[in-house]
């Protein structure tokens, strides 16, 4: 779909369009109850006539739910969510030639809670005594020293130190160091149960679409005017832990104006053809800041600093005047980020415009040819900015904060901007064939374009070269850190045989496809182990497969159709993935390790659908439907960083719908049941921040998805 659907669809593309007005008076409303994760959802509809040449459509959806994660924290299901959609429609016969449609929508949802638990927990190699040995969820709920506690001069400490909440605790005996942290850091076994102090995000959408259609000689020409918007507050607790170690703030601004002109040949003719033009401008504003407001990180951080001149930071002495620390082998590089602040500013504003024209000529009844193109002209600039502040935006002075912030989040300020300009040409051929009045093959060669830009959420700049003021300062250590900033456009040249048939004169239908697909300069997110998702180019992969899909009617009531499909996909050449925890690297640059050969995160070799469907009346007045589905994958590693210890193994998920209703569809009464066999599938996965690079931990986290659900639901239309 690289030439009618436009920007980036190097993979084609889902086309949703909404229901027209009707010309008829007509409503409906339907509810939705589900007692499992407490989830109520009303939908209303209502459309009919203004006058002769208008009509109106308006729609509406609310939702609440409660979650199916419990936490123990905060003593609720989680995620709890809030949401209703608005969308009005009207449209105007304005004379015979013209009609337009203007379509208004807004959305608001707010989630408090996330879907996700800590899974895994193995315990840590670090070379800090007050760590090795222990999980990462052990560390922070109950941190013991050796046994004895002697190298650390412990035993002689006369009573409690460092009492004040939130910081290492000493007991009168000098046995331990206590984090209290909630003993649900404990916990690392899917379960839906995953303890966090809070996640609050609160969402809007902005759309505004006017379509217009001028008839002329059985030609039509169509213009369409888009306004999008959307905007986002959130606060993560994004140490996904029980224990108050950060947050970060996001906050996001995106508005897009779009103008499309289109014109349609008339049907029928030996040669058809759609082209036109295309603009777009929109721009984004992101701002996010990690916050540090307790003493966790700090005191994990001046734990973890053991040698004089360490990578972590110094042993100065204790700044209020004792040498506990120092004594115990701590160092102070963790009081730098006390109050810490990392305020990061990303704008990036483009200008799009392309022409397209798409034509098939019927070379003969049977045989037909589609020739397209696309060509694309961008304009994009970017820039992202990185300080480090206090709690009162005060700045921090290079130093100590700059060298635990990139152990402790791998952070590093920065300023970067730059211009991009991209000159793109998207071609397409399509030879179909009727080989039987039942059946038809087809050859499809085209090339798509995914365009650069500018990574927002990466926390370093590219490069190793020395950081600003690190050249005078000694304190201001350079540890490796080698972040993104701009990408390159990624080109997809694909080619797929296929053929679409049915059989028993309509009775059933088989497709079959078998595609082949080489990316250069692939795109990929990568989360770089701590914090931050690094946007970058792959120098090159495939991807090659075959996909059925199928249906028949197994009788007057009963339907059978099912979907298969096999997937080779590999990294041909990707040297700059991030390691895994503990991985040594493999990249000669000291810090990456090569991907090559590995499939791509939720690359399933076999995946399918299979649904058997039942309708029949009954008692003359009643109709019964009744559907019973399965969707089934192969093991997938859910995880950017493609680390083996959480991959998902494969699974089938059974879903099933029973409905009565009267004969003529006024009303309808069902049960819905999803995953109905109570499978656990963790849906996403990744390293815990600053889990290992501060204790040496490995752990992870995993967004769960729910458990079975079975759901009551009505309909009625009038």
């Amino acid at each position: 779909q690289n030439i009618l659907l436009g920007k980036n669809s190097i993979a084609g593309a889902i086309s949703i369009i909404t229901a027209d007005p009707g010309e008829d008076n007509e409503g409906m409303t339907q509810v939705t109850y589900d007692p499992e994760v407490g989830e109520k959802i009303v939908d209303f509809m209502t459309t009919g006539p203004i006058n002769d040449t208008m009509a109106y459509r308006f729609a509406m959806r609310w939702r609440n739910i409660d979650g199916h994660i419990a936490n123990p924290v905060r003593n609720k299901d989680e995620p709890e969510r809030k949401e209703y959609t608005l969308r009005g429609k009207l449209s105007w016969d304005i004379r015979d030639d013209i009609t337009a449609k203007l379509k208004v929508e807004h959305g608001s949802f707010d989630v408090s809670g996330r879907h996700l638990e800590l899974i895994g927990d193995l315990v840590s190699d670090s070379a800090t005594p007050f760590f090795t040995g222990r999980t990462y969820g052990e560390i922070l709920n109950d941190t013991r020293f050796p046994e004895g506690g002697s190298e650390a001069g412990i035993g002689t400490l006369p009573g409690p130190t460092a009492g004040a909440a939130g910081q290492f605790n000493v007991n009168e005996d000098g046995s331990y160091l206590n984090l209290n942290a909630h003993p649900s850091v404990l916990d690392h076994t899917p379960d839906y149960s995953g303890g966090n102090n809070g996640n609050i995000s609160e969402n809007n959408t902005y759309n505004i679409t006017l379509n217009v259609d001028y008839y002329v000689n059985d030609h039509t020409f169509t213009f369409i005017t888009g306004l999008m918007a959307y905007d986002y507050d959130e606060v993560c607790d994004c140490d996904f832990t029980a224990a108050d170690l950060f947050t970060v703030d996001f906050i996001e601004d995106y508005k897009q104006f779009s103008q499309e002109f289109r014109w349609v040949s008339p049907v029928g003719d030996n040669f058809e053809f759609i082209g036109g033009g295309y603009i777009q401008y929109h721009e984004l504003n992101f701002f996010d800041s990690i916050l540090v407001d307790t003493d966790f990180i700090p005191e994990l951080v001046n734990a973890a600093d053991l040698t004089e001149g360490g990578t972590r930071g110094d042993n100065d002495p204790d700044p209020n005047g004792s040498d506990f620390f120092e004594r115990a082998g701590y160092g102070d590089a963790g009081n730098s980020l006390r109050n810490f602040r990392s305020p990061r500013d990303f704008t990036t504003d483009v200008l799009i415009g392309s022409a397209f024209l798409q034509g098939t000529w019927t070379i003969t009844d049977t045989l037909r040819l589609t020739l397209g193109g696309r060509f694309t002209a961008e304009n994009k600039e970017g820039s992202r900015e990185l300080n480090y502040t206090r709690a009162d935006g005060t700045p921090i002075p290079f130093g100590e904060a700059d060298t635990a912030a990139s152990v402790s989040f791998a952070a590093e300020r920065h300023s970067l901007k730059g211009k991009r300009k991209e000159r793109q040409f998207a071609p397409l051929l399509n030879l179909q064939w009727d080989y039987s009045d039942a059946g038809m093959m087809y050859f499809t060669a085209s090339k798509g374009f995914k365009s650069g830009g500018y990574d927002a959420r990466s926390n370093q700049s590219p490069g190793l070269e020395t950081r600003p003021g690190c050249a005078t300062d000694p304190n201001c250590r350079q540890v490796g850190l080698d972040g993104s900033c701009e990408f390159d456009n990624e080109e997809a040249v694909s080619f797929e045989l296929g053929t679409k048939s049915s059989f028993f004169e309509g009775v059933a239908e088989l497709n079959v496809a078998i595609y082949h697909t080489n990316f250069d300069n692939l795109q990929v997110s990568v989360f770089d182990g701590t914090l931050g998702f690094n946007v970058g180019n792959a120098a090159a992969a495939v991807a090659r497969g075959v996909e059925l899909d199928g249906r028949m009617a197994l009788s007057e009531n009963w339907i059978l159709a099912g979907g298969l499909a096999y997937l080779d996909f590999e990294f041909e050449d990707h040297p700059f993935g991030t390691c895994v925890q503990r991985e040594a690297p493999t990249n000669p640059n000291g810090i990456n390790c090569d991907y090559s050969g590995k499939p791509n995160q939720y690359s399933s070799p076999w995946s399918g659908n299979l649904i058997l469907a039942y309708e029949n009346d009954f008692a003359d007045n009643f109709m019964v439907r009744a559907s019973l589905d399965m969707i089934f994958t192969d093991d997938y590693n859910p995880s950017p960083n493609l680390d083996d210890r959480v991959e998902q193994d494969g699974y089938i998920k059974w879903n099933g719908r029973i409905a009565v209703s009267d004969i003529s569809g006024v009303w309808e009464v069902a049960l819905v049941g999803k995953n109905l066999t109570d499978e656990l599938i963790i849906a996403y996965a990744q390293d815990t921040p600053s889990a290992n690079t501060i204790s040496g931990a490995v752990v992870h986290h995993g967004f769960i998805d729910p458990p079975r659900t079975v759901s009551l639901q009505g309909l009625y239309r009038w």
